[in-house]
Formats: C-alpha cells, structure tokens, sequence
C-alpha cells in the first residue's frame, strides 16, 4: 500500500493493526533479563522498541524479566536501568520487573488448572525429555496428564508451601503431544526452586517459565506488540495460546525480527564472565568489549550507536554488520563537535635555536577547522618543543614530508621551522631535534612568501602535561577468526597497548570523566571513566582517524 513506503515490516503491522482497530495507544516494551550486562546487539532492541513508541506517540516500557533467581543480580539491573537511560530510551518512569507479578501469574496457573488446561507432572527433567518425542516422532503423554482438577490444585499449593524438592515437580500446560511444534508438547510452565531471589528474596519457592510468564507480563502492562528476536518465532503458538487460554481483552502480539550481530566480536555472556574472572579484562566495562557499558567507557555516544542501529536497519533475514560501520557512526558524531586537541604520543625533544630562550607566547588556535562554531583557545609556545617521534627521519624516504635535516615545515597554528641538526645517544637513538624559525611565518599573519608541504604538531615542553594514553586493537585475533577449534577465544595479545608519559597541551589535563576530543593527526579519544583523575588524564582511544568502512551508494 502507498502509505507503507519506506516502513518496515513491523510498523507496516502496526499500521494495519491501527487501521482495523485492534489498538489504540501503542505500548511496547524492552524486557532483559538481568543476568548480565547489556551489548550492542541489546541497544537495537532498545532503541527499536522506544522508537516505535514515539512514532506512534504511544508508551515505552522497561521491564526486567527476572523470573530465574540462578543467574540474575542487582548489579545488572543497576547497569541495565544505567544503559537505558544513557541510550535516551524515555520510560517515563514505567519500570517493571516480573516478579512483581508473581502471584498474578500464580492465579494465572490456578485459573489453567480450574480449565483442566494444566497439571502437576511428577517426571523428572531426564523423562520429560525422553517424553518429548522428535521432530518427526510425536511425544508420549506423562502418566500424570489426568490428575483431576482437586488434585491438580492440592499438589500446585503444596509446590507453593515448599514441601517438595527441586526437581521432582512441574506444573505442565495441558496442549498437544502430538503438535509439530515442539514448544508445544505440554511444555513446563513452573518449576520448583527454593532459592533466593534478588527482588523477592525468600517469598517464593516456586518459579514461572519464561514461556508463560513473559506474554502475562505483556498483558499486564497493556503492551500491544511484543517485539523480540527470531529464535522466539517458534515460540509464538505458546505465547498466542497462554493469552488466548487466560482470556485477556486485549491480547498483545508478538513480532519477531532479526537480531543484529558484529563481525569479530565477542558478545556471549559466559565468555565475556571468563574473561572478566581470569583477569584479562578489568570488568564488563572494559573499552575492549562491546557491551554498552564498554562502549560509553571507550567514548562512543549513543547519537553514534542510533546512527549504527538506523544504518542496520530492521529485517526478518539474518545479517552481520562490519565494526567498522560502528566506527564510522562514531567518527561522524563526533568530528564535527569535538575539539582537536595537541597530544604527543611518542615523544622526542625539539629546539628552535634562535628562539628567545625565556620566552613564552600564547598562540590562538581553532578547535577544530570544520566547525567555527567551536571557537579558538590560547596554546603555549616556546623555544623547547616536543613533537612525535615519526614526524623526524635523519634519512627519510621519497615523499616524506616532515621533518629531516635541512627540510623546513609548518609546526601547527605556529611557524615554519627548518631542520638543522639532531643528537643521538650511544646506542644510536635520536634524542633531540634541533630547528632554526622564521619569525615572519607565524600562522594568521598573512605571510604568503614560500610553502612547505609538512604540518606536524607539538606541544610546548614548559606547560607540558603528562598523560596515560591506552590504545585498543580487537580482543580476538581477527586473522585467526574468533574461537579455537576447543571453543575458547582466539586472544589477541596486543589487543591493549599502555603509553605512560604523553606529552599532552595543558588544557587536557582538566578533562574530567567521559570527555571526548580528536588527538590531532591520531585519532578520537576519551578520558577513562575509572582512572582518569584531573592532572593525571587516562585516554582510551575510541576510534583512529582513518576509515575501511565506506557506505553503500543509494
């Protein structure tokens, strides 16, 4: 249809549902489990879901689905509800958390058992299994499938009271043995656990399945689609059935799409633990992972991972998407609104010989050249200068344009200086650089008597600030593909290299936590969230200046 140009599956089903009144006020929901920290594959859904909710001006939920006590904690429900709302995903202050419904989902089982839509099954988890069938053999029915609805009842409450162990009783939905659909051959709806939970603690003994409690959920809150990724699409027949059998007015729809996922990442939770308890990463924050926490830590923005999600797009196919898309979405953000700031790296010692040996002047520089919008600053300038080590050759190249004996360059927003000699050490190293300056040449005074093709930057040694500067490869060896044959990770050993002692202007020595600027000539950087301390600045590069990534043409 014409008004469906553009729009994607969902909000094509949207609009129909709109259209024949099967709802009103669209609400969605993004449901995690908090089991562990949230990664980018997460922040599509996320966004997707809030999306949609402003789209169509309706609500947006957040909702922790914290029905398996096993594995959840109040450190990933802190990091979650932190994600979210960094992520700028409004809920407006709906956040739920399913075990809050605990005992409406109790009642909900009552009220199957009252049908004879559900029973007590004494089978252990081995024989369930073995009842199940195949996919081409249909299952064997559970010698329990007939208890009558007072036994039914009885044995459901004495779940409830704790009397029996972990393991030896289900409540299992009464459907179809014989279904195709395997989530269909009376799947379990409620178990035995006597564990604490981080929400409810020791009030219960007995806990939903994801399967059943999650529709419930749904239709609690009043949600009206219920997005969620393909590997729940066989799931749908018992999501529609627990809303149809429960006879809720206005039964939610569930919708499935592709999930997002990154080439040469690693995103699984037991790994990212692994690495995380073995010491090889300093927590699933580490700048080095992909979870949103790490992201932010690294200083990617979340204007740069809306830009990635839009650029992936939604989809029923399954698809990759290349970290260098990420990265471009990241340098797009921020090249037009970060300062770009003097940082030397590896740093060697430059003296302008006929420069006044007191003298210091205060030179005013743009803070980036693309968008005047941002000012000038004052940098200072004097006779002792450091500058990057690779920007000096004693015997340079063919087309190497920076400094060697007798060349002449531009020091940026400074002056032309012209190479006149260099020290070195006993062991042959280079440790000092020693220049002549034209006074004539400063930048902005006009001066159009020669060109020089170099440009390097510098900082001045007097007011020089030291910083620590991290710089960040993949954590998998890309060449080698992510897992080894045993399925461990393939680790890259340079994924993390420390620079101490970086020469850096004075003014980033103030940068406080999560600032970000452009390290001229280097890259994008940001001050570290857990160690930067004013006047003693940690740097995690985000990203380099240069892209593999280019986008595909309309």
């Amino acid at each position: 249809m014409e008004e469906n140009t553009g729009k994607n599956f969902i909000e094509q089903i949207i609009d129909k549902d709109i259209a024949e009144g099967n709802c009103e006020t669209v609400c969605t929901r993004f449901p995690p489990e908090p089991n562990g920290y949230l990664h980018i594959g997460h922040a599509k859904s996320i966004l997707l879901n809030y999306g949609l909710a402003q789209e169509y001006g309706g609500k947006f939920n957040l909702r922790f689905d914290d029905t398996n006590p096993t594995k959840e904690k109040s450190e990933f429900v802190e990091s979650i509800i932190k994600d979210v709302e960094w992520l700028g995903a409004d809920y407006e202050g709906r956040l739920f958390y399913a075990s809050n419904y605990f005992p409406q989902m109790y009642e909900a089982a009552v009220r199957l058992i009252k049908k004879g839509k559900a029973y007590v099954c004494d089978l252990t988890a081995e024989e369930i299994r073995a009842y199940r069938g195949t996919l081409t053999e249909p299952g064997k029915e559970s010698p329990y499938r007939n208890r009558s609805v007072e036994e039914n009842l009885a044995l459901f409450e004495e779940m409830k009271q704790g009397i029996y162990p972990d393991g030896s009783k289900v409540l299992r939905a009464k459907i179809d043995m014989a279904s195709p659909n395997m989530n269909m051959r009376d799947p379990v709806i409620y178990r035995v656990a006597h564990l604490s939970h981080q929400n409810t603690g020791d009030q219960w003994c007995i806990y939903p399945m994801y399967d059943f409690a999650h529709p419930i959920e749904d239709a609690i809150e009043g949600v009206t689609h219920s997005i969620c990724t393909l590997e729940f699409e066989d799931h749908r027949p018992l999501y529609d059935w627990v809303v149809r059998e429960l006879e809720y007015p206005h039964p939610p729809k569930q919708i499935e799409f592709a999930k997002m996922y990154l080439t040469n990442v690693v995103t699984g939770k037991r790994y990212i633990k692994k690495l995380v308890e073995e010491g090889i990463v300093d927590g699933w924050d580490d700048p080095r992972l992909v979870s949103i926490a790490a992201l932010r830590r690294r200083g990617f923005t979340p204007e740069s991972i809306r830009m990635f999600v839009d650029l992936c797009g939604v989809s029923k196919a399954q698809s990759s998407a290349d970290y260098a898309m990420l990265e471009y979405c990241i340098r797009e953000d921020l090249k037009m609104k970060r300062p770009r700031m003097m940082a030397v790296l590896d740093p060697l010692p430059l003296v302008i010989d006929n420069y006044p040996e007191d003298q210091m002047e205060e030179l005013e520089i743009e803070n980036n050249l693309e968008n005047p919008e941002l000012g000038t600053r004052k940098v200072p300038f004097g006779r002792e200068l450091f500058i990057n080590r690779d920007d000096f050759m004693e015997e340079p190249p063919k087309k190497y344009f920076r400094l060697f004996p007798g060349n002449e360059v531009r020091l940026m927003g400074a002056y032309f200086v012209t190479c006149t000699g260099f020290e070195k050490d006993e062991e042959g190293n280079i440790t000092k650089v020693h220049c002549t300056y034209d006074p004539e040449t400063k930048s902005g005074s006009g001066f159009t008597g020669r060109k020089v093709k170099g440009t390097i930057h510098w900082v001045a040694a007097k007011t020089a600030g030291r910083a620590t500067v991290r710089l960040y490869e993949n954590i998998v060896d890309e060449e080698k593909g992510v897992y080894n044959e045993d399925g461990s990770l393939n680790l890259n050993p340079n994924s993390l290299t420390v620079l101490e002692d970086c020469i850096v202007e004075p003014a980033l020595l103030e940068a406080k936590a999560y600032d970000s600027f452009q390290f001229v000539r280097t890259g994008f950087f940001c001050a570290d969230a857990k160690d930067s301390k004013p006047g003693a600045p940690v740097f995690n590069r985000i990203v380099s200046l240069k892209s593999s990534f280019k986008l595909p043409k309309d």
